[in-house]
């Protein structure tokens, strides 16, 4: 697709499974703050991380045609390491358009860590997908990998952007998912594998205490849209907005949040 003579005004869409790429697009401001963005999430499909393979890449692929089919953007981020792991490859296969995945940050990590010790927090679902063992052989072959599914900090996350108050038990039990393995006190590194870790990042410094860093991926997707978008022009015609596929009363607690997020309002497709 020759992005040089797309319309300005033709949005960057981005996907998840809930509201965890607003940690991608709270970046994407900073770099193209001129960009017009659709944000979608398929709260009907949450959570991603208990789904099968086949599930989740059939759901992703089928819900990407359809917006790039009624809204033509100039680039899909699935803005979500559980379908970026399982569905990436299938979805650049039938759409005619830059997309940009999310995978775990264990290059960074591997560069950060002073241990040799890293922790990597995830749905159950990316944890286990081959695509993390590769990017360990690659990146961290030198390191130890402490991996623990914890699909509870995709629930809160959710429930903080709600203004809900949230267990810390939960942020507690992600910690020790990772310190109860064998080298696990050693870790100083964490890995936010998932898109909507980063928004209960302080819940879980708190829990992990002191002498630990985390690292997401949400800079570096930035920064990647802004390479692949080059210098095109881009204009926003109308204000951004959000899409869901669930219940109206599941989204619409979310949306004082999403207005701090650029958005202006939200529709269900």
């Amino acid at each position: 697709m020759d992005l040089s003579a797309m319309d300005p005004s033709a949005p960057i869409l981005l996907f998840d499974s809930g509201i965890g790429g607003l940690t991608v697009l709270a970046e994407l401001r900073k770099i193209l703050p001129q960009a017009p963005v659709i944000y979608a999430a398929d709260t009907a499909g949450l959570p991603y991380g208990a789904k099968t393979e086949a599930e989740i890449a059939a759901r992703v692929s089928g819900l990407l045609g359809r917006l790039a089919e009624r809204y033509r953007p100039r680039l899909i981020c699935i803005a979500c390491n559980t379908a970026s792991t399982i569905a990436l490859g299938m979805v650049r296969e039938v759409l005619h358009v830059p997309i940009v995945g999310t995978v775990p940050a264990i290059k960074p990590a591997a560069e950060m860590t002073r241990t040799g010790t890293i922790g990597l927090l995830g749905t159950a679902a990316t944890i286990r997908q081959a695509y993390v063992d590769n990017l360990q052989a690659e990146f961290a072959a030198d390191k130890r990998l402490l991996r623990f599914a914890a699909p509870d900090l995709v629930s809160a996350a959710e429930a903080k952007l709600r203004g809900e108050a949230v267990d810390p038990d939960i942020y507690r039990q992600a910690a020790e998912g990772l310190r109860s393995q064998p080298g696990g006190a050693d870790i100083d590194t964490v890995v936010l594998a998932c898109t909507h870790f980063p928004l209960v990042e302080d819940g879980l410094a708190a829990a992990f205490g002191p002498g630990v860093r985390f690292v997401h991926g949400a800079q570096g997707i930035a920064r990647r849209i802004a390479f692949l978008t080059g210098d095109n022009e881009m204009r926003r015609e109308r204000p951004d907005f959000a899409l869901f596929t669930g219940g109206a009363s599941q989204f619409e607690a979310l949306l004082p949040a999403l207005v701090k997020y650029g958005l202006d309002h939200a529709d269900r497709f």
